[in-house]
């Protein structure tokens, strides 16, 4: 009898599923990885395994690697990938026709409609490219750098732009990505500058900000994709994305504002300079209240 309702509920979900791909976008269903979410789950879940067990298991008796050269080519690669990306957004709707209002979606086959829609995609395949920052973290046995926050970022934003391009490539839901483009293209600049070795050092006094760029990021992202809820009127199809977004920017800015506090407020994080002078300035106020 259970077993008969299991099957029952597993027909019902499929008949759900098929009646939704139907009513994806036609545009993207063959493109890479889009036709179905199994084989982007099957990637991610194995991401976990590897950051968090495999990896770690692996690497355990082995010297780190020297992966110096790597991450130079790598972090300024995806500097460019964002820069274009960036670029690619604003061409094909927010510097050309979007109001940052109620923007929707163009489902037709024009220039620029492609474009936009293209688009989506590179920014959902990058998040693919971005999960080596983890990998490279494993090999490095820099462990204590695999955190809850960075492998739920990494495996979360994937998972839900699948969705974003197969259904609704374009319009106010993709605000978020030119704007993470940009934050990028700072990060990346800071990680590949860093990944030069101590030569460096001395410019990378701006460490701490990047934690207040992406606060930022999520509250620009949240302001902006909260205006649907005060409109009289917006047709957008898929209001199941706005409440997504909304929930993913609150949930980020809170996960942020909890690194920044653990990460900042004794200078753990901060670039050497920064933690020595953070010391200095601790050891005086420990002298001034002894006086």
């Amino acid at each position: 009898m259970a077993f008969s309702e299991f099957t029952s509920t597993a027909e019902h979900l499929y008949d759900k599923w098929i009646k939704l791909i139907e009513n994806a976008d036609p545009r993207t269903k063959d493109w890479l990885l889009m036709p179905s979410p199994i084989l982007q789950t099957a990637i991610i879940l194995f991401y976990i395994f590897f950051v968090t067990l495999l990896g770690p298991r692996i690497m355990e008796n082995r010297k780190p690697f020297n992966l110096k050269p790597v991450l130079v080519i790598y972090n300024f690669s995806v500097v460019a990938l964002s820069l274009y990306m960036c670029y690619e957004f604003v061409m094909s709707g927010w510097g050309t026709g979007y109001s940052f209002g109620c923007d929707l979606l163009d489902p037709s086959r024009s220039p620029q409609a492609m474009r936009m829609a293209w688009t989506c995609w590179l920014y959902y395949f990058s998040k693919f490219i971005e999960m080596l920052d983890t990998i490279f973290f494993v090999l490095r046995k820099k462990q204590n750098q695999v955190s809850f926050l960075h492998v739920f970022h990494h495996s979360i934003m994937p998972f839900t732009w699948w969705f974003g391009v197969r259904f609704s490539p374009g319009g106010l839901g993709t605000f978020h990505a030119p704007l993470n483009c940009v934050v990028h293209v700072i990060m990346y600049t800071y990680y590949g500058l860093s990944a030069l070795g101590p030569t460096f050092q001395k410019f990378l006094w701006w460490k701490k900000h990047l934690t207040s760029i992406q606060l930022i990021q999520f509250v620009i992202v949240t302001i902006h994709i909260s205006q649907y809820y005060f409109m009289k009127e917006c047709p957008y199809p898929y209001p199941i994305f706005i409440y997504l977004i909304t929930l993913y920017g609150v949930v980020f800015l809170l996960l942020f504002l909890n690194f920044w506090y653990h990460a900042y407020t004794k200078g753990k994080r901060l670039p050497k300079v920064l933690q020595n002078a953070t010391m200095l300035q601790n050891n005086n106020d420990i002298h001034h209240k002894k006086e």
